[in-house]
């Protein structure tokens, strides 16, 4: 018998990026050596300190039943601490902090959650393809805001559309930004509160990559701005910081509302987490050497941006420097979209690269570039590309 899938599901955006992987897969399956700053992935282990942790934790008896379907109070405490000791943002554990298996999860449920067939959203152009699986999920329209490099990819809300901010309900950012690497100031977050009041508009801010900043530059998060938990949340994940991307773990905080409504889906959708990840993740956001760590972990990325950006500007291909993730945002030669200069570089010299288009409609003439691999292969990646002679090389 063949059974047909839902309406709801043909509604899905299509996996753009799928078929990247694929052309990857079968250039490396036909023996070719690809050096792939396609993905998003990173190439670091979980900190050695965490993983211990874990192999503990899985051994205790108490750990193999369910968890409290909101998560373990102790990991609520702990990210509330982390928050205070790190943003100065005094957060509610019990009110204010939800327990989420990934990031992914909290923003693509948020839709069902809190908004209803036919209402709005705004979502950034270029963005993670992912925010537009919640809009169909949920079964709400969404409606996108230019990110432009003369803005240093933030929205422009002196030139905003104002009729989709009056009629959304709610608006999600992510800085550091992937896929362009910008970074937010405090100074903006603040005019985002004063946006969001004016228009009755909740935020949501995706703040996964909130602990790559380079340059000795430390992201704010949303919630520092005064104001901000009246009108939105920040979802915060293990995966970046930690290198716990395989984990699934991470947790919502700000609104009380919105925290509640989170909550209350996810009691219909899991049983929270896996109680040793979640003890895992307290080690991780409360142990001393976690800071040590991460400032290791920054100044791969940064010497990895370094090599790379270095090496491009050399074959007359220029970069938006990043300030945080892992990315770089590099745009196209004229004459090529994204997704035909990706398609070149992966045939003509084994380079694969994620193509911005699969971004948002702006990114088609950027493509995003991985720092998940070693400076050295960064560096020969240019040089692959420097053979096409598609720049205007520096003297």
């Amino acid at each position: 018998m063949f059974f047909q899938q839902s309406q709801l599901l043909n509604t899905l955006p299509n996996q753009f990026f799928a078929n990247l992987v694929k052309k990857v897969n079968a250039k490396i399956k036909a023996g070719n050596d690809v050096i792939n700053l396609g993905q998003g992935n990173p190439d670091q282990p979980t900190f050695n300190y965490i993983v211990k942790a874990m192999q503990q934790a899985t051994a205790k008896p108490i750990n193999h039943k369910y968890s409290p379907f909101s998560g373990l109070a102790s990991l609520k405490q702990a990210a509330a601490d982390f928050y205070q000791q790190h943003y100065g943002v005094k957060v509610d554990p019990n009110k204010e902090i939800a327990i989420l298996g990934g990031s992914k999860i909290g923003l693509v449920e948020l839709p069902w959650a809190l908004m209803n067939p036919g209402d709005t959203m705004l979502l950034p152009d270029p963005g993670y393809p992912d925010y537009l699986s919640g809009a169909a999920l949920g079964q709400v329209n969404y409606q996108t805001f230019p990110l432009l490099e003369k803005n240093n990819f933030l929205p422009d809300y002196d030139n905003f559309d104002l009729s989709a901010a009056k009629k959304a309900k709610f608006m999600y950012l992510n800085y550091p930004n992937n896929p362009t690497g910008a970074a937010a100031t405090p100074e903006f977050y603040q005019k985002t509160v004063a946006f969001a009041k004016k228009h009755h508009l909740g935020i949501v801010s995706d703040f996964a990559y909130g602990a790559l900043g380079f340059d000795g530059y430390q992201n704010p998060s949303f919630l520092q701005a005064a104001g901000a938990k009246d009108v939105g949340i920040e979802i915060y994940t293990f995966s970046k910081t930690f290198n716990m991307a395989g984990w699934r773990l991470a947790f919502a905080v700000g609104n009380q509302s919105i925290i509640s409504a989170l909550n209350l889906i996810q009691d219909h959708l899991f049983v929270s987490v896996f109680p040793a990840i979640q003890e895992a993740g307290i080690t991780a956001l409360t142990s001393p050497q976690a800071e040590a760590e991460i400032q290791q972990l920054v100044a791969l990325y940064q010497k990895r941006r370094d090599a790379f950006v270095e090496a491009a500007l050399k074959i007359g291909w220029r970069a938006f420097v990043p300030r945080g993730t892992f990315y770089v945002w590099m745009p196209v030669p004229k004459g090529y979209t994204s997704e035909s200069f990706a398609d070149l570089l992966l045939d003509k010299v084994n380079v694969a690269v994620a193509p911005g288009k699969g971004f948002g409609t702006l990114g088609d003439q950027y493509v995003r570039i991985g720092l998940l691999v070693s400076p050295a292969k960064l560096v020969e990646a240019v040089g692959r590309i420097a053979t096409l002679q598609l720049f205007d090389q520096e003297n």
